[in-house]
């Protein structure tokens, strides 16, 4: 019944319908549009991203601190586009889980995790960038310090995911299986505080890091477009700002993409919690299947944005 399974809901799963019934049904000519949107986000983002880690991995100039955690955030999104977007795609337009138990608590669990690696792998470089030069004296973090902070960053968004594989789970009704969160009841009481964990959730996957990336690169901005350059002053020194304004401003675009992506992702989830009865309108799949879109495509635009906005001679 409907009202048990609003109390099961999961983060990134389109709200199930009412009982057993299938009302959201599309025409064949919507469901292809749709199959094709979702697979060019997997093509462009699986290419771009896969392409972004191999040239830093394979030469050694690319291989800054900046890089490290650009590289980290590429593969966090390669990653969800490859093994989630399709599956998400095709459960949002079936409301049927067709993948088994296994699946279901890896694809409850590991967009949570990517989403974490990919966002604070952008605030350490918005970090790395307020540190390099705001306190160009101070000592840059090393290699191995940069691998230990993705790794930090890849065990906490692990723990943080964990309650979603932990209570993951799949029933079967007459005419379709479900994959779906079963929270636990307290005492037999229904138990509503997996809305507070959302709400945590989004807070840190979203809020939280965007403040900490929109102080640092305000002061950033502010330092370095405040610094004129002095008539004077040696082709090094030129290159030099300007490089540092380019790595800043692409790196600007690539936090403005990803908050307006995930934006109506993240209110729309907010307010199911809240507000379950909104969800059970004819049109709400197709608005679903439109920000979750938004959402998933934010994994293809960041290889775009390097090719546009980085130039080549530019270590970063």
């Amino acid at each position: 019944p409907w009202d048990t399974l609003r109390n099961h809901s999961a983060y990134f799963f389109f709200p199930w319908t009412p009982g057993s019934t299938r009302p959201f049904v599309q025409p064949v000519w919507r469901i292809v549009l749709w199959a094709i949107a979702y697979s060019g986000i997997v093509i462009v983002s699986v290419v771009g991203n896969v392409t972004v880690i191999w040239i830093i991995t394979a030469h050694k100039r690319m291989r800054t601190v900046t890089n490290y955690f650009l590289l980290n955030l590429a593969f966090a999104e390669a990653s969800m586009s490859a093994f989630n977007t399709v599956i998400n795609f095709t459960y949002a337009v079936h409301n049927e889980w067709y993948f088994g138990l296994v699946y279901c608590r890896f694809h409850n669990f590991f967009p949570i995790a990517a989403v974490f690696a990919s966002i604070y792998s952008m605030t350490a470089i918005a970090l790395d960038r307020y540190m390099a030069i705001i306190h160009p004296l101070q000592q840059r973090m090393s290699s191995t310090g940069t691998k230990v902070v993705v790794g930090v960053i890849w065990i906490l968004a692990l723990l943080l995911a964990f309650p979603q594989y932990y209570y993951s789970n799949t029933s079967q009704f007459p005419d379709r299986v479900i994959c779906y969160i079963e929270w636990p009841d307290l005492m037999g009481i229904k138990n509503r505080k997996h809305s507070k964990y959302y709400v945590c959730v989004t807070i840190l996957l979203y809020f939280l890091p965007l403040v900490v990336m929109g102080c640092a690169y305000l002061v950033v901005g502010l330092t370095l477009w405040a610094s004129e350059i002095p008539g004077d002053s040696s082709d090094r020194y030129k290159e030099q700002l300007t490089a540092k304004r380019k790595v800043v401003k692409m790196m600007i675009v690539v936090v403005c993409t990803f908050a307006i992506c995930w934006l109506p992702y993240h209110v729309y989830f907010l307010l199911y919690q809240f507000f379950p009865d909104m969800f059970e309108k004819q049109f709400i799949q197709q608005f679903y299947l439109a920000i979750m879109w938004l959402a998933m495509s934010s994994t293809m635009y960041n290889p775009i944005i390097y090719c546009c906005l980085n130039d080549r001679s530019v270590n970063i």
